[in-house]
């Protein structure tokens, strides 16, 4: 047996309102014979009388004051349901699961939740520190909407990569060291280092550019977590080679910042599932991508 449909249930409780199959019919916008047809097909369906119809007011039965009551509520809830469904298409509320490291958490993201917070407040994003390819993953199995990425990324079924920002790398150095003016692998080489652990991007990186040199080097302590790494080079315990954003904080005093020489940069891009930059994933899109300088 089919369930009985939201119509039938809008058209009962409507009808129970008014005391009126004419005038539930006339607020509905129905034709009488429908509404009548409505409550009908309900009753047969339960097995009882719903309504008392007759030459006075459409009133309720004992069967039909506790269906209605729960009609009600049922009515509520997909009325409710709808407009959550319909605001989150339109981007004015919704969770929104993203991953990033935490460099662009730190330092990229606020500025995007500054933003949203005062256009759409009613979007929640749901941070979540992940290496690039953790994000991936999990993008295409679903189980999250946006990801930062360091590019360049292999292409993943399902998955949409658009460039989204260039940073340089610079040496993070302790204020305490004599250093050059500008960073050669070859200089570098012979101080201790504090690197990004092998399973990031930015640890293929630094590897390629020491090896551009002939250079192949060892890190003193591997990590993934930029801001613990400042704190070890402000300790004096070593070099590290960071991406700096335009918009970021300058370091501790007790640290200096060169520029490399070849250069280095850190590219960063938008990963989202093919078809899915509608709602709210669109408004924090758009919200990142305000964020290109």
């Amino acid at each position: 047996m089919r369930e009985p449909s939201l119509d039938h249930l809008r058209t009962l409780v409507t009808a129970a309102d008014l005391g009126s199959l004419a005038a539930a019919a006339q607020a509905l916008h129905l034709a009488p014979p429908t509404v009548t047809l409505h409550i009908a097909d309900l009753e047969a369906r339960l097995g009882g009388t719903l309504l008392l119809r007759g030459r006075g007011p459409a009133v309720p039965t004992a069967l039909g004051r506790d269906f209605i009551a729960r009609a009600r509520r049922i009515l509520a809830e997909m009325d409710e349901a709808v407009a959550s469904a319909r605001q989150q298409a339109q981007g004015e509320r919704g969770a929104v699961r993203l991953g990033a490291s935490t460099g662009a958490i730190a330092h990229l993201l606020p500025r995007a939740l500054e933003q949203l917070a005062r256009d759409r407040p009613g979007i929640d994003v749901q941070a979540q520190v992940l290496t690039s390819q953790d994000s991936m993953a999990r993008l295409a199995a679903g189980t999250l909407d946006i990801a930062l990425v360091a590019l360049p990324q292999a292409a993943v079924p399902g998955v949409r990569i658009a460039r989204w920002r260039r940073d340089p790398v610079l040496a993070f150095l302790p204020a305490a060291w004599a250093a050059p003016k500008r960073i050669t692998p070859q200089w570098l080489a012979a101080r201790p280092l504090i690197l990004n652990d092998a399973s990031t991007r930015l640890s293929r990186m630094t590897a390629e550019w020491f090896a551009s040199a002939g250079l192949r080097v060892r890190a003193r302590m591997e990590l993934n977590y930029n801001d613990a790494i400042k704190s070890l080079v402000a300790a004096g315990f070593g070099a590290a080679l960071l991406p700096h954003e335009a918009q970021a904080p300058m370091p501790d005093a007790r640290i200096v910042t060169r520029p490399l020489a070849p250069g280095l940069w850190r590219e960063l891009g938008i990963a989202t599932r093919s078809q899915d930059e509608s709602g709210g994933v669109g408004a924090v899109v758009g919200a990142l991508r305000a964020l290109r300088d």
